[in-house]
């Protein structure tokens, strides 16, 4: 018997904490897996955007230390790299004796891929600069794209967003490979037939890029939701009464969309998390088959949410609210988690799934990280919640602007240096539609979320420190600590 255990790691894209728990969204793989493991019902990204995300599932570490702040393909982007003493945790797999492979979505560093941090490719995409992946060229547009676009008025289609002078969007629709998933998954099970009987450790990593927009699904999941009724809620109709105009502006442009074309797009979302679930199915079927099942950790993540027509917002993106930040996280291992079909509802980060892994194989980053291990967790061990408050960071995507944000079960503060900032009371106002940042009775509360920012911003080595009038912008600067 082999040592270590295999490791499984499924990550969608773009699925939302809830998706998983919602009964009206067919998911019979993952709540069997779910049944059967661990699942973590506050589980959060530390950043709003697939590359920093991703940065820190493979490292622990926070954008402020792993380098990697936004969409590293984009012609304008920050940062195309990870910094170079930045460690991933197959580092230290590599050097525990698996073997490991990567199919499916990269989008972590543009200089390097998987095969540079110890993985054998399979179909992988969103890959280095140097692979020549077509999906770095779509995500970077240039001059030509605008070549032969009409800029004549015309009618709407359904599911359009207009912009004039801009290419097409069409919010949702059918096909029947979106985004070339089932090939990702296919090359990932033509791997493992081949690892059935193996007694060397594997770690396979499996990143679709569903159920991201647009919510484009084959249709013989979408008739599963042909009766189903949708019904939208005060979340829905957020005024974004004091609110960063950037939201308003987003939720302007989405406003195009009637309520039964909202609708309808909330369904074609649900049915890409179905087939999402599908594919997951495929891979379970495989992992069966195998010898060691029993002693296979399986984890299903995301690596960030999608407002999904809350607040009157789609897709991810500056706008902090819940929907873009909260992500599923599932763990099955029957020979390594006792009491199986527990929910954890403590919060935890994406940045926790390094050091697990690590922790199981009795090793660790070399370099400081944000991230704790969840094994306590697998053991039913874990007594105190792992993180008090949970922080996110970004400087903005395509779009840019400094956020910091901190938040536990009960308030969330929202430093936004380019807008409003918010603050929301969470047990009172759990849809973040009342923002409170102005009342004289929030400012205590205030200024205790701003010393928790303040305090991990300094253990992050975080930059926007500067005390210059113009930027130096909070409402409690950093010496209340």
């Amino acid at each position: 018997m082999q040592k270590n255990p295999n490791v499984l790691v499924f990550m969608t894209d773009q699925q939302r904490g809830d998706s998983v728990y919602d009964a009206r969204i067919l998911m019979p793989n993952t709540r069997k897996l779910m049944q059967d493991g661990l699942a973590f019902t506050e589980s959060y990204c530390p950043a709003p955007h697939c590359c920093p995300s991703r940065a820190s599932f493979f490292t622990g570490q926070y954008p402020t230390q792993h380098g990697v702040w936004n969409n590293v393909c984009v012609q304008n982007t920050l940062s195309r790299r990870l910094n170079p003493e930045t460690e991933l945790f197959s580092h230290q797999l590599k050097k525990q004796g698996y073997q490991q492979f990567f199919a499916g979505k990269w989008h972590v560093c543009y200089d390097t891929g998987p095969e540079d941090h110890g993985f054998e490719e399979l179909y992988v995409t969103c890959n280095k600069e140097s692979k020549n992946d077509p999906t770095n060229r779509s995500m970077s547009p240039s001059w030509e794209i605008y070549k032969n676009i009409p800029t004549e008025s015309r009618d709407r289609y359904e599911g359009e967003i207009l912009r004039p002078g801009y290419p097409n969007y069409i919010h949702y629709g059918v096909t029947e490979n979106p985004f070339n998933d089932e090939d990702v998954v296919d090359s990932a099970l033509v791997k493992l037939k081949t690892l059935r009987e193996s007694d060397t450790p594997w770690m396979m990593y499996i990143g679709t890029l569903g159920p991201h927009d647009p919510y484009f699904v084959p249709q013989a999941f979408l008739d599963l939701y042909e009766n189903v009724e949708v019904e939208l809620s005060d979340i829905h109709y957020d005024s974004m009464d004091k609110k960063p105009v950037y939201n308003k502006k987003i939720k302007t442009l989405f406003d195009q969309l009637s309520i039964d074309e909202k609708k309808q797009a909330i369904k074609h979302y649900w049915a890409f998390c179905t087939y999402e679930d599908h594919l997951i199915g495929l891979v379970i079927d495989e992992l069966k088959c195998h010898d060691n099942f029993d002693d296979t950790l399986i984890l299903l993540v995301s690596d960030h949410g999608d407002y999904n027509g809350e607040h009157g917002l789609w897709c991810k993106g500056l706008p902090a609210y819940k929907g873009a930040y909260h992500i599923p996280t599932i763990a099955h291992w029957p020979n390594g988690i006792s009491d199986p079909g527990r929910t954890i509802t403590d919060l935890i980060s994406l940045a926790d799934i390094a050091p697990t892994l690590l922790d199981i194989v009795d090793c660790k980053m070399t370099q400081p990280i944000v991230g704790k291990s969840l094994l306590p967790y697998f053991y039913n061990q874990q007594k105190q919640p792992l993180h008090p408050f949970l922080h996110t960071q970004t400087n903005g995507n395509e779009i840019y602007g400094i956020q910091r944000s901190v938040f536990n079960k009960e308030w969330k503060l929202v430093f936004n240096t380019f807008d409003n900032d918010e603050l929301y009371d969470l047990k009172n106002d759990p849809n973040e539609l009342n923002n409170l940042i102005d009342e004289e009775s929030s400012l205590p509360i205030i200024e205790t979320l701003y010393k928790e920012l303040w305090k991990f911003a300094k253990e992050t080595n975080d930059t926007i420190i500067n005390p210059y009038i113009l930027v130096g912008l909070a409402k409690f600067g950093p010496a209340i600590l």
